[in-house]
């Protein structure tokens, strides 16, 4: 058995996401700074029969990121896919014009420095495997910044930016890199942005591995 691991879970679209995984026959990691939340998932998931098991971990520590994803492949097994989809912080937001440089540390360490953690943490034992996953799930700031969203803006840039380097240098060894822009709220009961249809394609992105952009929905005018 191999681990989806999920950083940023959550009872939305983690929730779905861990369990569309884990009945592919995956076992589940689930990866966030809230015990509470880890609590209830994991007591979730254990109803549909899936093994799952929750690791604490904060996305502005790379290093507890780190340890979390050491600590769930040792307990669970290789970790073949990592799904990287917290939710940001609200502070991250402000308008442009009112964004120093200080308030860039937290989104670009929660953007960029916290995937690069766990990429490297995860990347040998996919390289042990032959096989591997590695999805990205942000914003429509990702491509279309907004002024009013000035830190999300930036740091979702940067990660695309250094997902899509991943995409083109892992290629050549069966791992496979990709990025789910969700243009707006995820809204239960909506045509394209219910979590059970964002499952759905990430499962997909993950089974069919085919490019590295996907837009859950085309982005508004």
């Amino acid at each position: 058995m191999t681990t989806f691991a999920l950083v940023g879970a959550g009872p939305g679209l983690g929730l779905a996401t861990a369990r569309r995984f884990g009945a592919a026959g995956h076992a589940v990691a689930l990866i966030s700074r809230s015990t509470r939340h880890l609590d209830h998932l994991t007591a979730e998931l254990a109803r549909d029969d899936i093994q799952a098991r929750g690791f604490a971990a904060d996305a502005l520590s790379p290093a507890s990121l780190t340890t979390a994803l050491h600590r769930a492949g040792d307990a669970l097994g290789p970790i073949e896919i990592l799904q990287y989809s917290p939710v940001p912080h609200a502070d991250f937001m402000k308008p442009v014009l009112d964004t120093s440089a200080d308030d860039l540390d937290a989104p670009l360490t929660f953007s960029v420095k916290g995937p690069v953690a766990c990429v490297n943490a995860v990347l040998p034992g996919m390289r042990d495997l032959g096989r591997g996953t590695l999805l990205f799930v942000n914003g429509g700031t990702a491509v279309r910044p907004n002024p009013e969203r000035a830190g999300t803006s930036v740091a979702f840039a940067a990660e695309g930016a250094y997902a899509r380097m991943l995409h083109d240098a892992l290629a050549p060894e069966n791992v496979h890199v990709a990025q789910l822009i969700i243009p707006g709220a995820i809204r239960p009961g909506a045509e394209h942005s219910d979590p059970d249809v964002l499952v759905r394609r990430l499962f997909d992105i993950h089974r069919s591995r085919d490019g590295f952009r996907h837009y859950a929905e085309p982005l508004p005018d």
